[in-house]
């Protein structure tokens, strides 16, 4: 069977990586980019930094969604061991951060742009720096003397300095993750704890097999799936990073000596379950589809400090092991015992009274579509995915069409936070709902190397911002096509549109062309002042809403087809409504 290395070596002779990236280690980032965070050939493309004063910065992505500045280090090598050397390169990058505006003056165009993008997010508070180093080999015992250190470091970093984790990824990290996107990593985990004498209780509880035991920290590290997430697949959440306020709380702890040994009574405790609980010898238990229901951000910070760790013998954690084959009643195990970790604002709404008048309003008009109000929540297999709504997303779509600040659709916690009240205050009709899902799905769909509607090519890098621009476009040409400055029906809209044979691609295709235009104009005139153009910093500010429309204005006076729609978009005034308006706006 192949290993990870060998498909990593045979996949970068294909075209793509030969054509775009100059040698193998960027060739080994970009597959990185592309396989593990899903990014596509323009994406990958756009994310590597790596070249002459790339500042021991191969390449930068952020994840808008999960809130997290990837800088990634990549180490293409086919020896046994990396030295310590990729580590110090690490820590230079790391090192540079204090000061943005020194790091911007000294590096290459590309990491220039890039880190006017990770000033403008570390504007905001909720995004962590993850620095990743990735590599196709082993590290050193060198090498693992400075990941201890640097984790130390990171741990001693005041509240104040901007959130930081750092993560070390070998060949055998880069193809338990491989395996993690491909779905091929078997949820149900065996593995054997060793106990000490003394620091443990077995008993039963309501017919159910209980051990209560104090685990040495050494022994909690060995646990598998704790890097890829597996040992969690029945947790309400992933790692939520190990720089938020709990997690820095421990980090800390375990790095000082005197306080490391009360870890215990610090603690409150992790909760794991399994289908069976097998007695192996005195002292060793055998646990089969282990699953950690509450300890997701614990052990991914003790795990973080694992050479600190591991020097510790009077470090420990309470965990209580449960035999619990039945399904329904892990799940609910896991639900319950998960309350006390921040969770982000979006999860808080999820019942909120405003979003269940939606679900239910949705649901009984399309009884065949689903409303998942949660996070992670799966479509019934009955349900039809046509007409399948998610609340993160459509949070989005109505901050672009009703409120018209596609330019905020990105910041899932300030439309769950700051524009909640004011956004959901609306009870969108079903019918607009679906309209929504449907004008965004369709505009999706060609967001691929075909390119139908012509994107241009730095448009497509920015997935999660352009589509909501284009989305606001349909609004505003439909808005322009009945001399209207307020908020048309998105129902209507569809309606509308369908009476006329290819006419949605017509307007998809139309919205696009403005928001090229107003990319374009925008680039030619920071050329013209001599400033260097940031698309993704414009994306997210009102001047790229002001260039759009201008685009439409000029569409519709010099586009014969424009104005020929202008008789065939006609809207009854009764289908327009006041833009919803934040307190801030």
């Amino acid at each position: 069977m192949t290993n990870i290395v060998e498909k990593i070596q045979s996949e970068i002779t294909q075209d793509y990586y030969k054509q775009n990236f100059p040698n193998d280690g960027q060739r080994f980032v970009a597959w990185y980019l592309r396989n593990i965070y899903l990014l596509d050939q323009l994406q990958a493309k756009d994310a590597i930094t790596d070249g002459a004063n790339d500042k021991q910065i191969d390449a930068v992505y952020i994840d808008e969604d999960e809130q997290k500045i990837h800088i990634i280090q990549g180490k293409f090598y086919t020896g046994d061991t990396v030295n310590a050397e990729p580590i110090r390169e690490v820590i230079s990058a790391w090192s540079q951060f204090d000061h943005l505006d020194k790091l911007q003056d000294n590096a290459n165009e590309k990491l220039k742009k890039k880190i006017c993008e990770i000033s403008t997010a570390l504007e905001d508070e909720t995004y962590c720096l993850c620095f990743e180093l990735i590599t196709t080999s082993t590290f050193s015992e060198d090498a693992n003397r400075d990941i201890e250190a640097f984790q130390s470091k990171l741990a001693e970093t005041d509240d104040d300095c901007f959130n930081a984790q750092f993560e070390v990824v070998d060949k055998q990290g880069i193809e338990d993750k491989y395996n993690m996107v491909l779905e091929q990593v078997n949820p149900s985990l065996n593995h054997t704890v060793v106990l000490e004498r003394g620091k443990y209780l077995m008993t039963d509880l309501s017919n159910t097999k209980v051990l209560l035991a104090a685990v040495s920290l050494k022994e909690c590290i060995k646990m598998p799936g704790i890097k890829d997430g597996s040992l969690f697949q029945k947790n309400v959440r992933q790692s939520l990073g190990i720089n938020n306020t709990v997690n820095k709380k421990i980090k800390k702890t375990l790095s000082d000596p005197a306080k490391c040994r009360d870890f215990f009574f610090f603690h409150n405790g992790i909760t794991a379950i399994c289908n069976k609980m097998e007695v192996v010898a005195d002292g060793q238990f055998k646990f089969y589809g282990l699953n950690v229901v509450n300890g997701c951000q614990s052990l991914n910070t003790i795990i973080s400090c694992s050479e600190t760790v591991k020097k510790r013998d009077d470090a420990y954690v309470l965990i209580r092991f449960y035999e619990i084959p039945q399904r329904d009643r892990a799940d609910s195990i896991s639900i319950n015992t998960n309350t006390q970790s921040a969770v982000k604002a979006r999860d808080l709404r999820s019942n909120s009274k405003q979003v269940l008048k939606l679900k239910k309003a949705y649901e009984q008009k399309y009884p065949t579509g689903f409303f998942a109000t949660k996070r992670g929540e799966t479509i019934p297999a009955d349900k039809d995915k046509n007409y399948a709504v998610e609340l993160s997303l459509l949070g989005k779509q109505a901050t672009a069409w009703y409120m018209q600040r596609p330019n905020l659709s990105y910041g899932e916690t300030k439309i769950f936070d700051k524009y909640f009240s004011t956004l959901f205050k609306v009870e969108y009709l079903p019918e607009d709902i679906y309209a929504l899902k449907f004008w965004y799905n369709k505009i999706m769909e060609a967001w691929n190397e075909h390119n139908p509607y012509g994107i241009n090519d730095t448009i497509l890098t920015m997935k999660a911002y352009a589509p909501y621009h284009i989305l606001y476009a349909i609004s505003a040409i439909f808005a322009k096509s009945n001399n209207q400055d307020n908020v048309p029906s998105p129902s209507q809209c569809l309606e509308i549109a369908n009476l006329h044979d290819g006419y949605i691609d017509t307007i998809i295709s139309m919205a696009v062309s403005c928001l090229n235009n107003a990319l374009e104009t925008e680039d030619a005139k920071c050329k013209s002042d001599n400033r260097t153009f940031i698309p993704q910093n414009w994306i997210k500010s009102k001047t790229s809403l002001n260039g759009i429309q201008s685009a439409i204005i000029n569409m519709f006076s010099f586009s014969s087809d424009a104005r020929k729609m202008k008789t065939e978009l006609v809207m009854d005034p009764q289908y327009f409504s006041y833009r919803v308006k934040a307190a801030d706006d």
